[in-house]
């Protein structure tokens, strides 16, 4: 049975005016959920103050902390509106995202339907357990409203035990309000039964509330050794920084959902993020952590260390920054950082990860297409956009997650080792010049502040130059040797056909993706969707017949091959790879003194910095 959607509307209207000293363009939304089990939401907005004979309502198109177009407006329908005394309103749809209500005067109340089934970090999904939202791919807004205030009410499903996790404040019951319509698109919520932990962190005369709202199914002693790990993760960050950043209305929340039906991902918010998996607890702590690591840092850098070229967030085009290198990467390394630093990785986990990384970014072909700044201006293209063509982005691409946190690992050593500072002392100076006073950055704001860290503007002039508006990194095995980590090839001297992924049959091995220009199987010619008959004469049916012709050869040889291309035959020879990978070992396991120095500089960098 449907909810009566105006007298819920007037509760709404009536507790916002409440809080209003003067009539104002304002908006006031009610959802409910009556059709939860097959992912409907029902949902009433009220516009207030109507003075044009048109009201122009949008649909978001793209979603803060997400950098490509995501075109919300096709899950939207039932568009329907009337004005202050129910009468009937004419509703046009002018654009894929647009509507238009004519005849509108003082007061519209619009009502739609909203099909959601994706719970993740950018869009919405609903279902008997939970109202999973996120604001863009939920409300639709009006402009003209941008920045008037807004109150959304939340009808709970009788008998599930729902609560309320969300950033965006508190007024009575149910209902809660944004300033304006960045605050609200940046404000999603969780409608579930949550379990629910706080904490409480003083800084000088100032307290600052941390909760944990998690929709899951783990049992509650996971779910406190969880909560108790991310303690630890907000205690590393403070340190960092050296303060807690001053969360509107004092809270800041995390927002998890580790359900069957979630999506894996995790998005930032100026006072709380989105955590979503379908792993539970049990199965994947250290790795949900990892991404609560993530999130969390983004607290200071990207929601308040922001980069001009983010503001204002345009909720109708793709958002693009030449500094996601710095927003997302760098975050990148410090996410896992801490996660060193507060013990849940121990040395030999964060090394193999940091193996994983340095594998990615030195031996992939992108540098020598794409500065780092490009990199980062390529995010409207990849942030989780959606393309059927097959593109080359495997030659072309570096993530700007990646190359940014090993460029920050990078920048971490040389300043350690050169200029008696750390990457630490960098992201403090940031704070205190761009993120606590919310001014936004440039990338000469950047380099002026490193060469101001460093007390070396022409090294800070040179490394913007070289690894930033360039491609270039360092050589990190003797960077990393300070440390007593040993970067070396995994496997030297090995043949392999490099970079290539093979699908095997009776009929041969299809290669399945585009080949690395950097390799032999591109030199030779091979593609996507060749069918490879035999090497070296030999049939090439299984992983082992592969592997049994790579033992007879070194890398360097030429061997034949035949192979399929359109269905007909072809032949070309092959020069075969050294196996390419790297690893991060650490001294002491490899039969290397570690010596009280390295001892000392590890400390440094991945030791607790909470006193």
């Amino acid at each position: 049975m449907k909810h009566n959607i105006f007298g819920l509307l007037g509760l709404a209207a009536t507790l916002l005016l409440a809080h209003t000293a003067q009539a104002q363009q304002q908006t006031a939304y009610t959802l409910s959920f009556p059709n939860a089990v097959h992912h409907e939401a029902e949902i009433q907005a009220t516009f207030s103050e109507v003075k044009q004979d048109t009201l122009h309502v949008w649909m978001a198109r793209t979603s803060p902390g997400r950098y490509a177009i995501h075109e919300f407006a096709k899950n939207v329908y039932n568009v329907r509106a009337t004005d202050a005394q129910g009468k009937p309103l004419h509703v046009v749809r002018t654009a894929t995202n647009t509507w238009g209500v004519t005849g509108a005067h003082g007061t519209v109340n619009l009502s739609y339907t909203l099909f959601a089934d994706h719970a993740d970090g950018t869009y919405a999904g609903v279902d008997e357990t939970h109202a999973h939202l996120n604001m863009p791919a939920t409300l639709l807004y009006a402009r003209g409203y941008e920045q008037s205030p807004a109150f959304v009410t939340f009808s709970l499903l009788e008998g599930k035990n729902w609560k309320v996790a969300t950033q965006l404040k508190p007024e009575q019951g149910n209902t809660f309000s944004a300033p304006n319509l960045q605050y609200l698109m940046d404000s999603p919520a969780e409608l579930s039964d949550f379990d629910l932990a706080e904490w409480t962190i003083q800084e000088n005369s100032t307290a600052k509330t941390i909760r944990m709202a998690l929709h899951h199914q783990s049992m509650k002693e996971m779910f406190q050794l969880y909560v108790d790990k991310v303690k630890k993760i907000v205690a590393e960050q403070q340190a960092i920084f050296g303060e807690l950043p001053a969360y509107d209305y004092g809270t800041y929340t995390f927002i998890g959902c580790y359900m069957p039906q979630a999506v894996g991902d995790g998005m930032e918010h100026r006072n709380s993020t989105i955590l979503t998996s379908a792993n539970p607890l049990e199965a994947s702590m250290d790795r949900l952590l990892n991404t609560v690591s993530h999130e969390y840092f983004h607290a200071w850098n990207v929601e308040r260390i922001r980069p001009k070229s983010l503001e204002p967030f345009d909720f109708q085009e793709a958002n693009m920054s030449e500094a996601l290198w710095l927003a997302e990467g760098f975050t990148s390394y410090y996410g896992d950082l801490v996660m060193a630093r507060s013990g849940i990785f121990d040395l030999r986990k964060y090394a193999s990860d940091l193996a994983g990384d340095l594998n990615y970014v030195l031996l992939s072909p992108g540098r020598q297409y794409h500065s780092l700044q490009e990199m980062s201006m390529q995010a409207p293209f990849v942030d989780a956009a959606r393309s059927v063509d097959p593109v080359n982005r495997h030659n072309t691409f570096i993530s700007y997650y990646t190359y940014g946190s090993m460029t920050g690992l990078a920048l971490d050593m040389t300043l350690r080792q050169k200029h008696s500072k750390t990457l630490d002392d960098f992201m403090r100076a940031l704070w205190l010049k761009y993120g606590k006073p919310e001014k936004p950055y440039t990338l000469p704001d950047l380099e002026e502040t490193l060469a101001e860290v460093s007390g070396d503007k022409a090294w800070a002039s040179q490394f913007f130059r070289e690894s930033v508006y360039g491609s270039q990194l360092p050589d990190f095995a003797p960077l990393l040797v300070k440390a007593g980590l040993a970067l070396r090839k995994a496997r030297p001297g090995v043949a392999t056909i490099s970079m290539v992924s093979l699908e095997y049959d009776k009929a041969g091995a299809v290669i399945s993706d585009g080949t690395a220009v950097n390799t032999g199987a591109y030199a030779a010619g091979l593609d996507r969707g060749d069918r490879i008959l035999t090497l070296d004469g030999k049939k090439i049916r299984k992983e082992k017949n592969l592997q049994k012709v790579l033992h007879k050869h070194k890398p360097g040889d030429s061997i034949p091959v035949t192979y399929l291309r359109l269905g007909r035959p072809r032949a070309a020879t092959l020069v075969l790879d050294e196996v390419p990978t790297l690893e991060v070992v650490l001294y002491e396991s490899i039969g290397k003194q570690l010596t009280p120095e390295m001892q000392q500089y590890r400390q440094e960098w991945l030791g607790t910095k909470v006193r």
